[in-house]
Protein backbone atom coordinates (compact mmCIF):
# COMPACT_ATOMS: atom_id res chain seq x y z
CA UNK A 1 0.00 0.00 0.00
CA UNK A 2 1.43 3.35 -1.01
CA UNK A 3 1.37 6.40 1.25
CA UNK A 4 1.57 8.80 -1.71
CA UNK A 5 -1.44 10.72 -2.92
CA UNK A 6 -2.88 8.81 -5.91
CA UNK A 7 -2.77 12.01 -7.99
CA UNK A 8 0.99 12.46 -7.57
CA UNK A 9 3.66 10.34 -9.16
CA UNK A 10 7.25 9.77 -8.13
CA UNK A 11 9.81 11.38 -10.44
CA UNK A 12 11.50 9.04 -12.89
CA UNK A 13 14.88 7.65 -11.79
CA UNK A 14 16.69 9.76 -14.38
CA UNK A 15 15.47 12.95 -12.69
CA UNK A 16 16.57 12.07 -9.16
CA UNK A 17 19.90 13.29 -7.83
CA UNK A 18 22.06 10.85 -5.90
CA UNK A 19 24.85 12.02 -3.61
CA UNK A 20 27.85 9.78 -4.33
CA UNK A 21 30.46 11.96 -2.68
CA UNK A 22 32.92 10.40 -0.29
CA UNK A 23 31.61 12.61 2.53
CA UNK A 24 28.32 10.70 2.55
CA UNK A 25 28.36 8.46 5.63
CA UNK A 26 25.84 5.63 5.88
CA UNK A 27 27.24 3.98 9.00
CA UNK A 28 29.93 5.13 11.40
CA UNK A 29 33.36 3.54 11.06
CA UNK A 30 33.28 2.35 14.67
CA UNK A 31 30.40 1.90 17.07
CA UNK A 32 30.61 2.45 20.81
CA UNK A 33 30.45 -1.34 21.28
CA UNK A 34 33.79 -1.65 19.50
CA UNK A 35 35.61 0.42 22.11
CA UNK A 36 36.83 -0.33 25.62
CA UNK A 37 34.59 2.42 26.95
CA UNK A 38 31.56 0.78 25.30
CA UNK A 39 32.28 -2.36 27.35
CA UNK A 40 32.59 -0.35 30.56
CA UNK A 41 36.38 -0.49 30.75
CA UNK A 42 38.62 2.44 31.52
CA UNK A 43 41.04 3.70 28.93
CA UNK A 44 44.47 2.51 29.96
CA UNK A 45 47.71 3.91 28.68
CA UNK A 46 50.15 1.00 28.88
CA UNK A 47 52.31 2.01 25.93
CA UNK A 48 55.32 2.67 28.17
CA UNK A 49 55.05 -0.80 29.73
CA UNK A 50 54.67 -2.44 26.31
CA UNK A 51 57.80 -0.66 25.04
CA UNK A 52 59.76 -1.65 28.16
CA UNK A 53 58.69 -5.29 27.81
CA UNK A 54 59.50 -5.47 24.10
CA UNK A 55 61.48 -8.60 23.20
CA UNK A 56 65.16 -8.02 22.38
CA UNK A 57 64.82 -9.44 18.88
CA UNK A 58 62.44 -6.59 17.94
CA UNK A 59 65.21 -3.97 18.11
Amino acid sequence: MSTMDPGTQAPPDDDRTVDLSEDFVVLPEQTSDDTDRGWGERASGNDDWLLAERPPHWD
